[in-house]
């Protein structure tokens, strides 16, 4: 049954099996948001999405038995763990007085979608590198936020009695410079500015713009891709861990057979030993 399983859990079939039912449900609750379709088929709706959450705990069954004598090793994978959970909460009543809970059901149902992370393993990749990188973000954040602090106090003494709706204060200068790092019609803001100080400016806009938009964005997309690349290596790692593995077991198994045939040589040698006439003294 281990083998049984382990074989199943490991075949490309299950896995396009598996990426096919995610994406039926993910349907499956769009189609739920038109109200006419809703209860116009509601039986096929409610059928379909009963089978769909029968293959995803046969599916955490079948991984769980394919750990053999060590089931609770299925929960050390923090994916697993999501998959449980929201397997877990969709099969929580949603009638009576446990009501209350359809609205957390339907958004769990949703977040079935989320998955295909689990199902395909270049997006465990890039998710991975994203959570990797937030600790190195934090910094890269902090600088950012330094900038914008800098910046906007700048604008508020250069332009902010010419310019009070975009400059006049604190929060309406950050929002100003956020509107500036987007790129979203930051000429509106400079026509708004340039007419009283030209050249101050041209220089706050470009340098802000420069900063802001181009060095830091460079910088998020560095730390990002070194992310990436930490994750890669760990995962070819593994892979060769997983590929090592089987032949150190089978070479222990080896070495455990020659012993226990030189042992039953050693016994062999000392029973004719036992048996040879002692030569006189």
């Amino acid at each position: 049954m281990i083998s049984f399983a382990q074989h199943v859990v490991e075949s490309r079939a299950f896995r396009a099996t598996i990426i096919f039912v995610i994406l039926l449900a993910g349907v499956l609750v769009g189609v739920e948001t038109n109200p006419a379709l809703a209860v116009e088929y509601r039986t096929l709706l409610r059928a379909l999405d009963v089978t769909v959450l029968g293959i995803f705990i046969a599916e955490i069954a079948l991984k769980i038995i394919a750990k053999g004598r060590r089931p609770l090793d299925y929960f050390l994978d923090g994916w697993n763990v999501f998959d449980f959970t929201i397997v877990a909460v969709c099969l929580l009543p949603v009638g009576g007085p446990f009501a209350a809970v359809l609205r957390l059901v339907r958004l769990v149902r949703t977040l079935r979608l989320l998955r295909l992370v689990t199902a395909l393993p270049r997006l465990q990749l890039i998710v991975g590198a994203l959570l990797k990188s937030l600790g190195s973000m934090g910094y890269v954040t902090l600088l950012l936020a330094l900038i914008f602090y800098i910046y906007a106090i700048i604008g508020i003494q250069l332009f902010g009695q010419q310019a009070p709706a975009q400059f006049g204060s604190l929060p309406a200068a950050m929002l100003s410079l956020f509107q500036m790092i987007t790129l979203d019609a930051w000429n509106d803001l400079f026509h708004a500015v340039n007419r009283s100080a030209p050249v101050a400016s041209v220089l706050y806009f470009l340098s802000f713009i420069l900063f802001g938009t181009m060095i830091m964005l460079n910088l998020f997309i560095g730390v990002i891709m070194s992310s990436m690349s930490e994750m890669h290596a760990e995962l070819e790692g593994q892979k060769l861990v997983a590929q090592t593995s089987p032949g150190d077991a089978s070479a222990s198994s080896d070495l455990g057979v020659i012993d226990q045939q030189l042992v039953a040589l050693r016994g062999r040698f000392e029973a004719l030993q036992a048996k040879l006439p002692k030569s006189p003294t």
